[in-house]
């Protein structure tokens, strides 16, 4: 699966030894876990997916993964990235993409791919991920596994990642929840089996704007459907917003050109490299603009939550496609761009909102299709219990997953 890029089978082991001698406690004891490669671990290389990064090695811990260490888990490796996860894709001129447990040769998604690839086929019993626009639900969504971009700001992160949230990939809810609780210094997992009995939820096939594949939008459409059988109270409803694209598009080109060298343009990947030189030509009143839309556009979102605990959607509008591409190029007939495919995720980016996608069926072709459950700011716990209350009422199975 090409999943790691990086396996730190040494500290691993060191790891597991103290786990089992007694030496490390923790809710993560002795449990397998790994790290994309945007995120610092002590002693081990960080690539970022970048020739440019390869061979360096990390001083000291990112914060979340000081406290994944702390909480006694062992960790198996560093996954497999996109360079500085600028795209919906995990390929990367380091070490080429993560494919799909699912299906060689398609895509595991982006940029989390190999995170969720990893956890799909049980290597890992969970995996930590990032998500700028998208990049834990979509692999997470494509690979059959449960992924959730938290609140912003909710886990540490590096300073000026944008958009980005740190966040918890599992074959369960309970096992993300339980990543969540370190990752975040928190407790989820208390009130996960507190039902979603008189929840408001809005279903949204589109969000007013996005294009979606017809086979993909059918298996979405009838997991929503029986969310009442949960006690939820479910209508069809959209924010009424455009198309918030105009709104990533800058503040995503911007960070890809923060601090960025012409001179190491070869090095590159040459499809980030065309987003660089967007944010290169932009001004900072250009970034400013986008940043006030922001504003506009999150006060706009939360008006309609005024009416709603959770909005439905799909998760992804398309099923995988060839691994390594940059994107699928069209989308129900519509030509697409580096990240314009991703229009289901990231107007949850831009609002700071909690948003995770659960396993929900497979299309006609038998690959993976996930459900989008997003709630206000805060509420990550409704939004957790939502997807635990879906995935025991409606179980997904890894039985025929065929990894040989």
């Amino acid at each position: 699966m090409n999943a790691f890029v990086t396996v730190t089978a040494d500290l691993a082991l060191e790891q597991a030894a103290a786990a089992d001698g007694g030496a490390t406690r923790g809710p993560l004891a002795g449990i397998p876990v790994a790290i994309k490669d945007l995120v610092d671990v002590a002693g081990v290389p960080t690539s970022m997916g970048s020739l440019v990064h390869q061979g360096r090695v990390a001083a000291a811990d990112a914060p979340l993964v000081a406290r994944i260490r702390a909480a006694g888990a062992v960790i198996v490796g560093k996954t497999t990235t996109s360079e500085y996860g600028w795209k919906g894709e995990s390929g990367n001129r380091v070490n080429g993409p993560a494919h799909n447990p699912w299906r060689h040769g398609l895509t595991a998604g982006g940029s989390s791919g190999g995170s969720a690839a990893a956890v799909a086929a049980g290597v890992v019993r969970m995996a930590q991920g990032g998500d700028g626009a998208g990049s834990i639900r979509i692999p997470a969504s494509f690979c059959g596994v449960f992924g959730l971009k938290p609140t912003a700001d909710l886990v540490p992160a590096a300073p000026g990642s944008g958009l980005s949230a740190q966040g918890p990939i599992a074959r369960t809810v309970a096992d993300a929840a339980l990543l969540l609780d370190v990752m975040a210094a928190t407790s989820y997992s208390a009130s996960l089996e507190e039902g979603v009995n008189g929840v408001r939820a809005a279903w949204s096939a589109d969000l007013g704007y996005a294009a979606v594949e017809a086979d993909v939008l059918e298996v979405a459409a009838a997991a929503a459907r029986r969310l009442p059988e949960l006690g939820v109270r479910l209508e069809d409803a959209a924010p009424g917003l455009d198309d918030p694209w105009p709104i990533v598009d800058p503040i995503w080109a911007w960070n890809q050109a923060l601090d960025e060298d012409p001179a190491k343009r070869d090095l590159a990947d040459q499809g980030r490299w065309e987003v660089v030189e967007r944010g290169m030509r932009m001004s900072e009143a250009d970034l400013a603009a986008a940043h006030e839309a922001r504003e506009r556009y999150t006060a706009a979102m939360d008006a309609f939550f005024e009416d709603h605990d959770l909005l439905v959607t799909p998760t992804m509008p398309c099923p995988p496609f060839k691994a390594g591409a940059d994107q699928p190029g069209w989308v129900a007939g519509r030509p697409t761009e580096y990240l314009s495919w991703t229009a289901f995720t990231y107007p949850f980016n831009v609002t700071g909102q909690p948003a995770a996608s659960v396993p929900c069926g497979r299309d006609s072709d038998g690959l993976p299709v996930g459900l989008q459950i997003v709630g206000r700011r805060g509420e990550d716990a409704l939004v957790l219990r939502a997807a635990r209350a879906f995935e025991r009422a409606f179980p997904w199975s890894y039985d025929d997953l065929d990894l040989v």
